[in-house]
Order: structure tokens, then C-alpha cells, then sequence
């Protein structure tokens, strides 16, 4: 029961990171059940049918609140969703054992980059920008990668593509990361078909699903106002952080190092994280204090 309760809470704030953010779902829920010995496909299978019910409770609060760009839909969807089945197909044929630190390490690669772009980057704060207009053959191939790397990761759809959308003129981030959570139900649907046909249903933990499903529905409505409101900075560099130090856990594990010096390690880094949250808050007030506009990324 604690642990179902860990995962819902766990749910809850991921989601809740994810709608405001457009990405971090899957990262932080796959790297938590990673932490817990749970094999890479499992894991990301898990997730995934999951997140059916929270990117389409998400996806609808985006709509409501007018956060899409229709023009981004199609072309993101129909290579993400080809790509995400792939990636559940060559997910489900490796072994847990021999795949879990390399999925690892790549989440904890996610999670330095989600710090690095959240504490390091700035962007003019507007709301009132056109659509985002970009050529589909930039917009297929971003969406083919980011669908095969979130089926192998658990987590990845949101990483890929809300900071490169945002890189473009004309982004209007809320609608980005609005378009981005929408599009994520159809690959994370995708996705799930892939785990079911190669793994079967046996493998999917209905009490996990059932606890990230309650914590994510929970928390999207609420992620999808909060959007517009919330300081994206701070954000950012929790999310990244939680994803960086669950998955290097996952790692020091892996190598067998003793347990004393992972503990000095995971106090170190936790410590330096704590710094890196503290600087994030104080730099968001000095860009509200000197009246500088601010684009939730």
C-alpha cells in the first residue's frame, strides 16, 4: 500500500510538471520504477498505459484552455505514433537485466539536459505570438525520433520536442507545450499496442497503472491552468533534478560500489541540488523584481 500510495503521489506531481512543462511525465515515473528493480520494458509499458487516461484528460484541459496549434497536430502524431510502436518492439525483445543501465543513463542524460535548459536558458515572455509555422520536413523527422526515444526510455516524447519547438520563431510556449501534451496521447497510445502485442497483458501491474492514473487525472486539469501562471524555471529544475538523482541511484547500483560512498555521493549531490533549487527560486525573482518578461519554456 505505501508503495502504491509512493507511485499515485508520484503521479500526481509528474503530471502535474508535465502540463505545465510539456515534458516530464514518463521520465520521472519510468525513473522511479527503475529505482525499484522494475525491468526497462515493464516499466515503460506500464507508463504508458498509464498515461492513455492522462495525456487524454490533459490533452482535453490544453483544449479547453486554448493551448494547441492545430498546424503542429498531424505532422507531430503520424511519425510519432509509427515510431513509438518500433520502440516498443525493440524494447520488448532485449533483456531487463542488460538494458536497465543503459536506459538509465539515458534518463539521467534527459534529466541534466531539463536542468541545464531550465536554469541556463531565457525567452521573452508572450502569449500573443502567431502560430508556429515550421516545414514538415523538419516536423516529421523531430516527431519520428522523439516517438522511438520515448518508447525505450518510458519517457521522452515532451524533452525532444517542447525545447525545439520553443527554439523556433514564432513559438508561443503555452501552445507548444499545450500541442506537445495533446499529441501524446496518440504515441503513448501507439506505444501501448506495441507493449501488448510483444509482451502481453501479463506483464502490464494494473495496481501501478491504477496508482500513476489516479495521481496523473488528478493533476491535469490543474497542470493545464497552471500553464499560464506558473514559474516554469523552478519547475524545470525540480523535475530534472528528481530524474537525475533516480536514475544515478539506478546506475551506482549497477557498478556495485559500496554502500557508504553511494550514500556520500547521493548526500553530495542532493545537497547541490537543493543549491541549484535555491539559485532557480532567486533568479526567478530578480527577472520578476527588474520587470523582465519571462516565457514558461
Amino acid at each position: 500500500m505505501r508503495k502504491l500510495l509512493i507511485f499515485a503521489f508520484v503521479g500526481f506531481f509528474a503530471q502535474l510538471i508535465d502540463g505545465a512543462l510539456g515534458m516530464s511525465y514518463g521520465l520521472s515515473s519510468s525513473s522511479l520504477l527503475l529505482a525499484y528493480g522494475v525491468a526497462p520494458a515493464v516499466a515503460s509499458s506500464s507508463i504508458h498505459m498509464s498515461e492513455i487516461a492522462t495525456t487524454a484528460v490533459s490533452g482535453y484541459s490544453h483544449y479547453k484552455f486554448k493551448n494547441i496549434d492545430k498546424s503542429l497536430i498531424l505532422p507531430l502524431i503520424i511519425p510519432g505514433s509509427i515510431s513509438a510502436f518500433c520502440g516498443a518492439a525493440f524494447l520488448s525483445s532485449l533483456p531487463g537485466d542488460v538494458i536497465k543501465p543503459f536506459v538509465s543513463f539515458f534518463l539521467l542524460l534527459l534529466g541534466v539536459y531539463i536542468l541545464v535548459r531550465f536554469l541556463l536558458l531565457n525567452v521573452e515572455r508572450s502569449n500573443s505570438r502567431p502560430n508556429l509555422s515550421l516545414k514538415k520536413r523538419f516536423i516529421y523527422p523531430l516527431g519520428f525520433v522523439a516517438g522511438f526515444l520515448d518508447a525505450i526510455g518510458g519517457g521522452g516524447w515532451g524533452p525532444v520536442n517542447t525545447p525545439i519547438l520553443l527554439s523556433q520563431k514564432g513559438a508561443t510556449p503555452r501552445k507548444v507545450i499545450g500541442t506537445v501534451d495533446t499529441t501524446e496521447f496518440a504515441i503513448t497510445t501507439s506505444a501501448t499496442l506495441g507493449f501488448i502485442l510483444f509482451l502481453g497483458w501479463e506483464e502490464f501491474n494494473w495496481l501501478w497503472v491504477s496508482a500513476f492514473v489516479i495521481g496523473g487525472v488528478v493533476a491535469a486539469p490543474l497542470a493545464a491552468w497552471l500553464v499560464q501562471v506558473i514559474p516554469a524555471l523552478i519547475l524545470g529544475v525540480l523535475a530534472g533534478g528528481f530524474i537525475v538523482l533516480t536514475n544515478l541511484r539506478t546506475l551506482l547500483l549497477t557498478v556495485h560500489l559500496d554502500t557508504t560512498l553511494i550514500y556520500m555521493i547521493y548526500g553530495i549531490l542532493v545537497a547541490a541540488w537543493l543549491t541549484v533549487v535555491m539559485f532557480s527560486i532567486r533568479k526567478y525573482i530578480r527577472i520578476r523584481d527588474y520587470g523582465k518578461s519571462y516565457v514558461k519554456q
